[in-house]
């Protein structure tokens, strides 16, 4: 923990919701390695950007180009992943935009922190806290080695990937997911209309 800081108030989230006219939310897509978030939190992403909202997706592989370049795929090493883009998506999220991450995020305990982060208090005594809406994407592994599109499976099986998730490292599926889609019988427009209900029955797609 740094020392010798100190935090600067902003506006309330209230205040930020209504001059942006939408509320801030983030959308915590998890799964297998190939299940399809990446595919259906795109699709979702542009359909939230042509009904006129901010929304920005962080993607697993895009953000290790970047923020995470330094960290590997140990667990410590995937703590860590998850709580860097937890503290982001609550950044985006806090600023009145819908944030869409995409991560593996094999572990139960890092999803949970990631989600208590987003319910912890704002600027202002008087904020809501951030909604958090986990979507988990379903695939038997036999189906997600079948598509394999970046042929880390194949790789994995061979030994060359060490804590590959779902060979040799673990993942920890969600146990009450707000959202569940089996991406082996849905369509990604299907997935993308079962989201958008969602929120809308939830009334987070307009201000607070």
């Amino acid at each position: 923990m740094s020392t010798n800081i100190t935090w600067h108030p902003s506006l309330s989230r209230s205040e930020r919701n209504k001059f942006r006219k939408q509320r801030g939310l983030t959308i915590w897509f998890t799964g297998l390695s190939a299940s399809g978030k990446s595919t259906i939190a795109t699709a979702l992403e542009q359909h939230l950007l042509h009904q006129g909202l901010a929304a920005y997706r962080l993607d697993g592989d895009n953000v290790r180009f970047g923020l995470n370049k330094d960290l590997g795929f140990d667990e410590k090493s995937r703590n860590e992943n998850i709580r860097r883009i937890a503290e982001v998506a609550k950044l985006f999220a806090d600023s009145s935009t819908i944030t869409l991450t995409s991560f593996i995020s094999p572990y139960k305990a890092d999803r949970e922190t990631a989600r208590a982060l987003h319910a912890a208090p704002g600027a202002d005594p008087s904020d809501e806290p951030l909604p958090f809406v986990e979507v988990y994407v379903e695939i038997p592994l036999e189906v997600a080695e079948a598509r394999d599109p970046k042929g880390l499976y194949k790789k994995a099986r061979e030994g060359k990937i060490p804590e590959f998730t779902g060979i040799s490292a673990p993942y920890e599926a969600p146990e009450n997911p707000e959202i569940l889609i089996k991406s082996h019988e849905t369509s990604v427009e299907d997935a993308v209309r079962q989201i958008m209900q969602y929120l809308q029955e939830k009334g987070f797609l307009g201000s607070a």
